[in-house]
């Protein structure tokens, strides 16, 4: 009979695990959670200083009795839950949920699921970290305090079934800022000139880009501008004025922590947030490999460090001495990326293989297509660091023309360093190996064509979820475990919408949005997001009580909720009568309110359930048949302007158009912050917009 119980959290490590252990050992798991606050209430009494309510999870009575017979029988138990926060959190409700206040309880972690760590962790069992379970149990109060204290008011205001979150809600003003940076942006006119030259000795021609004059850099802003410098240029000679020559290296990639592994995965292999943790979770407990058994292939997924343990830097340069050459590996120590909390950087490790001679090839017929290739990224990126950076010998020409100048770059690879195995996806330097060894100063050269192109200046990205994982990540916003769930919360909740990897806000997002800046700017300002963050890791710390935080956070929100509900109870949205006859009754259709934002329906429900798509007019003619524009939406609900004939016309805009016709060309005109600017792509003139006017 065993006389060991270990609790770890998946059922998936329960095989993993208990191979490496013998019979001695009994694993058995916990299924997440076991106990929580309860979903009928809030759960957290204001009255008994906050003290939060716990009780078991529905549906886990069962399980818990079962977990609750094994622990009788063992001598010891070790609670293996997950090495952060939430699995402190829930080997402490174990102990309650088990009852096991008189046993002989232990507390291990280990950051990868393999024999050698299973086995070591047993070696130095501690007692449970309150330190931990209590900033895990703060962020719980914060979160449920923000989420059933808020979210009524956004159904009394919106809809039934909205919510709002301490995270989601900051995440979401993000994005609905950037639509408003991109919606405001006037695109400006600039111009750039190459010359195509050729020199005596080079086998191609040079092309050198125009920088300015000997007074510095000029930025050609107008066609007037760059033909009176093109018209000054054709008169004159080019000489080389100064050939520099030099050397540059490049650092390595830092390992992986969660978030920048999110992002490259967005990036290079086209995964969502929440199947990058998914695909790395199931890597991490343990995966079939043939000759092997079940073994973690990764470390812990859920983490803000890039610190490496010694065993993997020493085994790093072994194997990339014998597989790349000494001159590739790093003897250096590793580089650690600074965080706010230095707990977080001793506990944690990057995201790594297990084992760097378990490479990508030699696993190709244990994982699946998505495994393998998250596993490769992740491989490569680990070997990577911990080899030298590449170095490139460069050479900068600068080139006179009167009083112009130009310029040529170039370089060539003398050492490859990190890029024999890997390469980020935003980089986007390359070596075209060229060394203009035969330019001297002084020398005349010749010019065989000019190059003017005319170009605009391009609005801020839409975020991505990788970027806007980056941007949360910045601000201390969240942490590993919460970016992938905030993403995944309002993308369900149809706040925004992913269209290729783009992220944008529907109408309904843009409702709550403008309920949570305006009734509680505490909750979604960044700076006050990221300030309880860090107070959340001095609670981790111990330098902090949990219970200060939510007494000091409790009364503010208390009095924005009490206030939003005298003053937003007055804003209901009424259904709003429309100009369309139903065509069953003959009633006037009234427009509602859905998951995918406006619909016409009858109001003689539920005798008749006759719905139509609402095409809300602007009250401006369209510009290609004369019809009415309307606000359309596309499939994934982002809002867009069309003709109401559809797909029998061709007019579509993205950015509202005005009835002002454009001074110069006469064309119609859109919104483009407080300006206005022509639709006509060969023209568009911005002007200044019609105080008083119609728009």
């Amino acid at each position: 009979m065993a006389k060991y119980l270990v609790i770890v959290e998946s059922p998936a490590k329960v095989k993993t695990i208990k191979k490496f252990l013998g019979p001695n050992y009994e694993v058995m798991a916990s299924m997440g959670h076991v106990r929580d606050l309860p979903k009928s209430q809030i759960g957290v009494s204001p009255d008994n200083d906050f003290e939060p309510k716990y009780i078991t999870i529905r549906g886990k009575g069962d399980l818990i009795a079962s977990l609750r017979k094994e622990a009788k029988k063992a001598e010891k138990i070790y609670l293996a839950t997950d090495p952060d926060r939430e699995g402190e959190a829930i080997s402490w409700h174990l102990t309650y949920a088990l009852k096991l206040e008189d046993k002989k309880v232990y507390r291990i972690t280990f950051n990868e699921i393999t024999k050698n760590a299973v086995k070591e962790s047993l070696k130095h069992p501690r007692e449970i970290d309150m330190d931990l379970v209590d900033a895990q149990q703060a962020r719980r109060v914060l979160d449920r305090m923000v989420g059933y204290e808020i979210s009524p008011v956004l159904w009394a205001k919106v809809k039934r079934g909205l919510s709002a979150g301490r995270v989601q809600s900051v995440a979401l003003r993000l994005i609905c800022e950037r639509e408003d940076e991109i919606a405001a942006f006037i695109p400006e006119e600039y111009w750039t000139i190459d010359a195509l030259l050729s020199a005596k000795g080079e086998k191609r021609p040079l092309t050198a880009h125009f920088t300015g004059d000997e007074n510095g850099k000029i930025n050609i802003a107008s066609r007037k501008e760059k033909d009176a410098i093109l018209d000054s240029i054709k008169k004159e000679s080019f000489e080389i004025l100064e050939v520099k020559k030099g050397e540059r290296g490049r650092k390595s990639p830092l390992p992986f922590t969660t978030s920048t592994m999110q992002q490259e995965a967005g990036k290079v292999l086209n995964f969502s947030t929440q199947k990058t943790m998914r695909i790395a979770q199931q890597l991490y407990e343990g995966i079939d490999i043939k000759g092997e058994g079940t073994i973690g292939i990764i470390t812990y997924l859920r983490t803000d460090s890039t610190r490496i343990a010694d065993e993997a830097v020493a085994s790093a340069k072994e194997y990339i001495t014998e597989n790349y050459g000494k001159e590739y590996a790093k003897t250096d120590a590793p580089e650690e990326k600074k965080t706010g909390s230095k707990k977080i950087q001793d506990a944690h490790e990057a995201i790594r293989p297990t084992d760097i001679a378990r490479t990508p090839a030699k696993l190709k017929d244990s994982l699946s297509r998505d495994q393998l290739r998250l596993y490769t990224l992740i491989w490569n990126r680990f070997v990577a660091c911990r080899m030298n950076g590449p170095k490139y010998e460069t050479t900068n020409v600068k080139i006179g023309a009167g009083k112009y100048r130009f310029s040529v770059s170039a370089s060539k690879c003398l050492f490859d360093g990190f890029l024999k195995v890997y390469k980020e996806a935003d980089d986007k330097e390359v070596s075209d190996n060229v060394v203009l060894t035969d330019l001297k100063k002084g020398m005349k050269l010749t010019l065989k064509e000019i190059d003017d192109k005319q170009h605009f200046t391009q609005p801020p990205a839409h975020y991505t979820e990788s970027s806007l994982v980056k941007a949360l990540e910045e601000q201390g916003i969240g942490r590993p475990s919460t970016y992938a769930p905030t993403i995944t919360t309002i993308i369900a909740r149809r706040y925004v919408v992913k269209e290729d990897k783009n992220l944008f806000v529907t109408e309904m997002g843009e409702a709550v949005n403008k309920i949570m800046t305006e009734a509680f700017p505490s909750i979604v300002d960044v700076r006050f997001t990221a300030n309880l963050e860090m107070l959340l890791d001095n609670v981790e710390e111990g330098e902090i009580g949990w219970k200060t935080i939510i007494r000091n956070f409790y009364p503010d929100l208390e009095a924005a909720v009490n206030k939003a509900k005298e003053e937003l109870s007055k804003v209901e949205i009424k259904d709003e009568v429309s100009d369309v006859k139903c065509d069953r009754c003959g009633r006037m259709m009234v427009i509602k309110y859905g998951p995918h934002g406006k619909f016409l329906a009858c109001p003689g429900f539920p005798e008749c359930r006759n719905t139509k798509p609402y095409l809300e007019k602007i009250g401006i003619p369209c510009p290609v048949c004369g019809k009415d524009i309307v606000i359309r939406k596309t499939k994934k609900g982002r809002p867009f302007y069309g003709c109401e004939s559809g797909t029998d016309c061709t007019f579509i805009s993205w950015q509202r158009p005005v009835n002002v016709k454009c001074e110069k060309c006469g064309s119609l005109m859109v919104r483009k912050g407080n300006k206005l600017m022509c639709m006509n792509e060969d023209c568009k003139h911005i002007q200044n917009m019609q105080i008083g006017g119609t728009v």
